[in-house]
């Protein structure tokens, strides 16, 4: 099964992320590649470089860009997908975060698991867009949407 080697996020232009931010980047980083799944299926008949693969996120001109090469820099594939999509549970997300950070410092635990709860659920409507958003161009199972969308949140932050 074909999977992703390195990860970059080209936060070029972008203003630092907050320390809980950065910190959600590297856990996400660090968690995919420890394990993940991420094939680039055939298109429009053609066979496409097998992985495993390089893979840089950026937005650009207001779109979410993989830029994907093979774990011997030869060009496999890009695409870009529209942020519309992501926009509102992208919103969501970062509400429900900073409810969690406050949470912790001062919220006993049974409401810091309530928050966390429903921090996941908005986590996974993402990895859910995300799949969609992705099908024909990129197939990755459960885990790896998760951490992706992740990563595209740290790229919205700054964006």
């Amino acid at each position: 099964m074909s999977h992703i080697v390195d990860i970059a996020l080209d936060d070029a232009g972008l203003p630092p992320p907050t320390p809980e931010i950065e910190q959600e980047r590297k856990v996400a980083m660090f968690d995919l590649l420890e394990q993940n799944s991420f094939t680039l299926p055939r298109r429009e008949g053609r066979a496409v470089p097998e992985g495993p693969y390089r893979v840089t996120l950026s937005i650009r001109d207001k779109r979410l860009v993989f830029d994907i090469d093979t774990e011997d820099a030869q060009k496999a594939a890009e695409f870009h997908l529209s942020l519309g999509p992501f926009r509102q549970v992208v919103k969501d997300y970062f509400q429900i975060c900073e409810s969690y950070y406050n949470a912790v410092k001062t919220m006993p635990p049974s409401q810091i698991e309530t928050i966390d709860m429903a921090r996941r659920g908005i986590h996974n409507e993402g990895s859910r867009v995300l799949k969609e958003r992705l099908e024909g161009k990129a197939e990755v199972d459960e885990d790896t949407a998760r951490r992706l969308f992740t990563l595209i949140c740290v790229l919205h932050f700054g964006a």
